[in-house]
């Protein structure tokens, strides 16, 4: 069983990426990336793009609901070197939504099917779309979305097996997504709060042939190699080796951007490190003994020397 790193926006950039990859991941998304944002020349869209050496397979997400916009999305993907280009026809949450993007898109599979297409004409990439069982319970559109995409061309769909309404939480509906599975004639991959060896098993049932893990690796980025080989050695060392490591490739890419984008403003590093541990570094301290003191002594860092010191007082 393949397991391969979700896109998740806002955490799912070349750093995070990175240290998926050395913790196991197959594959790796990018995180949401605005078909529109590219379309219009956005620099900052633009830099969630940007991937760093060593990464392995990276997959480019794009979000929106026009087709011109998605075409020349996905024909700049393709000038880069990812192996796989997403449409997000799942995400629910309203800033995306309201573009008639991501979640309303499994409202209409004659968009699904029109977007998919323009894609494909437009990249000679892989195109695969992320998707949600349908709106809501009693509302199951997701055979319509993947009849849709395999007519418009697509090459695998992946599946969160709950419906937009849930977002999140709720029950998984893995039924459900064994009959995508039973149905589909191009690859299905599995979504759904998987955190251990026991929830991987009870989609792996579903006949999936990959398993798709979002939040859970914000904290334990070495989980994918765990969960494919119980028997593995750990792919870090310790918390401390993992955080320390995270935070220097954050730095690294910093300097990355700053070097490729300087026509775009690029925080210096006290200011890029403490956004960082507040997106980042933080989630590594979830479940060690006084947590929540530790994360709010986190929260009052500003500045890179304070991040180092107290990352190697918490994690030696």
């Amino acid at each position: 069983m393949k397991f391969v790193l979700a896109p998740l926006a806002g955490f799912t950039d070349a750093p995070f990426r990175l240290m998926c990859r050395d913790g196991g991941a197959s594959l790796a998304y990018t995180e949401m990336v605005s078909a529109a944002g590219l379309f219009h020349g956005s620099r900052p869209t633009r830099q969630l793009m940007e991937m760093m050496p060593g990464e392995g397979p990276v997959a480019c997400q794009l979000f929106g609901a026009k087709e011109e916009e998605l075409a020349f999305a996905a024909a700049e993907a393709g000038k880069l070197p990812f192996c796989e280009i997403n449409l997000n026809a799942g995400c629910p949450m309203p800033k995306v939504t309201r573009e008639g993007a991501g979640a309303k898109i499994v409202e209409s599979p004659d968009l699904a099917y029109r977007l998919v297409k323009a894609m494909v004409a437009n990249t000679s990439l892989p195109v695969t779309v992320k998707t949600r069982l349908g709106p809501r319970p009693g509302r199951t559109t997701v055979f319509e979305i993947l009849d849709a995409v395999e007519s418009a061309g697509a090459a695998g769909i992946a599946v969160h097996a709950r419906y937009v309404s849930q977002m999140h939480g709720g029950p998984l509906h893995l039924d459900t997504l064994a009959e995508v599975v039973a149905r589909a004639h191009i690859p299905v991959t599995g979504n759904g709060s998987v955190t251990d060896a026991a929830t991987a098993a009870r989609m792996a049932q579903t006949g999936v042939g990959a398993i798709m893990i979002g939040r859970a690796a914000l904290a334990d980025p070495g989980l994918f190699a765990r969960l494919a080989d119980p028997s593995a050695p750990p792919a870090f060392t310790s918390r401390g080796a993992a955080v320390r490591l995270h935070l220097e490739r954050i730095l690294d890419f910093r300097r990355r951007l700053a070097e490729a984008y300087s026509d775009c403003h690029v925080p210096g590093e006290d200011a890029y490190a403490s956004v960082k541990m507040h997106v980042h570094l933080f989630r590594y301290f979830n479940g060690l003994p006084g947590a929540a003191k530790i994360r709010a002594r986190l929260n009052s860092i500003r500045t890179l020397a304070e991040i180092r010191e107290i990352l190697h007082e918490l994690a030696p």
